[in-house]
């Protein structure tokens, strides 16, 4: 791969920084201010955000060129840049409808969806209109085993009629989530990996029902939040199921690629940003006479970020590259390895960045302490550390020790 980003990235990447630098900072704290003190509500100036972000041309950006019309043309390597931009601000990337889940939502129905559901569903999530949720993991079972999942979609007629009851449901809580994707059993006498199929359920069917939202590390992460809800015959029309039965595993195989791409580099961002707070921080304060900057064990700390950031940047990069030369299946051993790399490197130099500020490291007058949170969560998401440490070391036992 070359290491050097296109024009086309470089051109959007100034375009991001700049719209980021008059329209994002200036507003992150009264931002987080407004979240917090109004849970489940939006931010007033969202949609202004959105309307300007679009009418920049830095909208939908996340979308592979493969998927046609719906697509602005960007490749998953050229688009990597443009989410490290973004995960600088941890709420930024909804301006410009490029955050989870609804990106990974949107991916499922622009490749898999019918034309139905893509007129009924896609459409609004790409314009805006509408927000989404996907409901995978359940409490009852490790649902890191995605062919644990239990929840049942049984035929009856021309519907189909859903029980379970998940957790961790990302976006199920925004005021404007309209949608869920649902992952459940159809059949649970095929072998394990067919059991499986997705659905899409609008979150205001009868028998649907919010339990709660589940705080992260004591936060709700307001306004998309992480809901537990229960599916109680749930009715829906045979038509809302995505491609067919037993083809769940599969979509979602496909549906974590990309999407890991874009948290790795949401993540690098982050990590990114504290560097620098670290560094402005260091040579602002004295400490025993003498800048902080001067003592080794900050410069050991700050070198080490360095390395750390660009040696996880280079491997998501890799990962994004081949992706988009030969396909998911074939990037499976580096998407691994960025899934495993990136939290763990955000975690670390997020935590040096707090502890280079002391006291104001933990509060909330600066992004630090979310950042952590974020960091530390993703190491749970889209599969737990184990399952890709387990998976990849079995790779690689079979590719290298013949």
């Amino acid at each position: 791969m070359h290491f050097s980003y296109s024009p086309k990235t470089l051109e959007l990447r100034h375009r991001l920084e700049a719209f980021m630098a008059e329209h994002v900072y200036p507003i992150e704290a009264d931002y987080v201010r407004w979240t917090h003190d109004h849970p489940w509500r939006v931010f007033p100036g969202m949609e202004a955000l959105k309307a300007k972000a679009k009418a920049a041309g830095l909208w939908n950006l996340f979308l592979p060129r493969e998927y046609g019309d719906f697509s602005p043309g960007l490749t998953n390597l050229e688009y990597a840049p443009l989410a490290e931009v973004m995960g600088r601000v941890l709420w930024a990337s909804e301006i410009f409808n490029c955050n989870a889940p609804d990106t990974g939502n949107m991916e499922v129905l622009a490749k898999y969806g019918s034309g139905h559901q893509q007129k009924k569903w896609l459409l609004p999530l790409l314009d805006g209109q509408i927000r989404s949720a996907f409901l995978m993991t359940e409490p009852a079972v490790a649902s890191s085993d995605a062919t644990n999942i239990a929840t049942r979609i049984e035929a009856a007629g021309d519907e189909y009629v859903i029980n379970g009851h998940k957790w961790w449901s990302t976006g199920a809580m925004h005021p404007d989530c309209t949608v869920f994707v649902v992952m459940g059993k159809t059949n649970p006498e095929a072998d394990r990996h067919h059991q499986q199929s997705m659905i899409l359920v609008p979150a205001s069917t009868p028998g649907v029902e919010i339990v709660r939202p589940l705080t992260a590390f004591g936060g709700y992460d307001s306004p998309f939040g992480h809901a537990e809800v229960k599916l109680t015959n749930v009715r829906v029309p045979a038509e809302n199921l995505i491609l067919g039965e037993g083809k769940g595993f599969a979509i979602a195989q496909g549906r974590l690629g990309p999407g890991r791409i874009h948290h790795c580099m949401r993540l690098i961002g982050a990590a990114q940003r504290s560097l620098e707070m670290m560094c402005k921080r260091v040579t602002e304060r004295q400490a025993f006479g003498r800048p902080i900057s001067a003592f080794s064990s900050i410069r050991q700390d700050v070198a080490r970020s360095a390395c750390d950031v660009e040696q996880a940047r280079l491997l998501t990069l890799s990962a994004a590259d081949r992706i988009d030369r030969e396909g998911i299946k074939a990037a499976k051993d580096l998407v691994s390895m960025i899934k495993i790399v990136a939290p763990t490197m955000a975690a670390t130099v997020i935590d040096r960045a707090i502890q280079a500020h002391g006291g104001l490291g933990v509060s909330g007058d600066l992004p630090l302490a979310d950042f952590w949170a974020y960091a530390r969560s993703i190491r749970l998401a889209d599969g737990p550390d184990e399952v890709h440490m387990y998976q990849l070391g079995k790779l690689k036992i079979a590719e290298l020790g013949q």
